[in-house]
């Protein structure tokens, strides 16, 4: 059996429907959920929900028993993540777990000096407990989801005429997220994954500057990109009222692209998909173009 972690969220969601598009028979798929109102969708595909919790070392194991191969998605409680990732780690071992696939982090710098070090320390962690578990592991080193640029890009580029980050010449290689998640269910499904590390990126990296030069072609409008120091653009965004938890997130994720941290291109998910991934290029075109009345 295949289990898949945080079923009911975009990415798990995505992996289960992949798998079951492959032919894999929905009684030999597992949804790990913690809620289990949420799993509706997924019990009336056919797919066997387990109840379980990243900070209930039980009923992980209850979960686990009898499972193959299991899809871990990173929690997303960053704070406590590493006490959840652990736990599910011992889990799955003690269950008897065959083979584990990680939805890791692409990174460059590995120190405290990264700007994303808040969210990594937790995922190079992770990465070395599997190495260590004698399990048989994959990692998938996530770049930046595609579908999150609008929310860098300002949700109203096409009004103010601007996209303001600190993000510099910086460049990222960003993938779709469903595209992650149809090559993670294409590692479930195939041999010969065992013990790699796959670069989830995309094969271009692509800047700021870019990006606006695109979405004014496709909509029309002029887009002009500016890059504000980090305190300018934590100030401005602290006067249009954003949470400071916000601000820090999308800072940290800015300067880090400013920093080269998410430009590395890679060919894993196109080998993994047999075809190139979406492009950034394209991706704007959708969603930015002059909409016919």
């Amino acid at each position: 059996m295949i289990l898949v972690t945080g079923a009911t969220g975009q990415f798990g969601t995505s992996a289960i429907d992949f798998l079951l598009k492959k032919g894999i028979s929905a009684n030999t798929i597992v949804a790990l959920v913690r809620e289990e109102e949420k799993a509706a969708a997924l019990k009336n595909k056919g797919v066997k929900v387990r109840m379980g919790d990243y900070d209930d070392y039980a009923s992980l194991v209850d979960a686990f028993t009898g499972v193959e191969k299991v899809l871990f998605i990173s929690g997303s409680d960053i704070a406590n993540r590493l006490s959840q990732h652990q736990n599910t780690i011992n889990a799955a071992k003690e269950a008897g777990v065959q083979h584990l696939i990680y939805t890791s982090f692409q990174r460059n710098n590995e120190t405290e000096t990264s700007p994303l070090w808040l969210v990594a320390q937790s995922h190079i962690q992770t990465e070395k407990w599997l190495k260590e578990s004698g399990m048989k592991y994959t990692l998938l080193r996530n770049n930046l989801y595609m579908d999150f640029l609008p929310a860098f890009i300002g949700e109203n580029v096409l009004e103010t005429g601007g996209i303001y980050l600190p993000a510099g010449q910086g460049k990222v290689s960003a993938v779709l997220r469903s595209e992650m998640a149809e090559a993670a269910a294409n590692i479930l499904t195939t041999n010969g994954h065992e013990g790699k590390e796959y670069n989830f990126s995309n094969t271009e990296a692509v800047s700021y500057p870019e990006m606006a030069q695109w979405i004014s072609e496709v909509s029309g409008k002029q887009i002009n990109y500016t890059s504000p120091t980090a305190e300018d653009y934590a100030k401005t965004l602290q006067n249009f009222g954003v949470p400071a938890e916000i601000i820090g997130l999308f800072s940290s994720f800015a300067v880090a692209q400013a920093e080269g941290e998410l430009a590395s291109v890679s060919t894993d998910v196109e080998n993994l998909l047999g075809r190139k991934p979406t492009s950034v290029k394209d991706f704007l075109s959708t969603m930015y173009a002059i909409k016919e009345k």
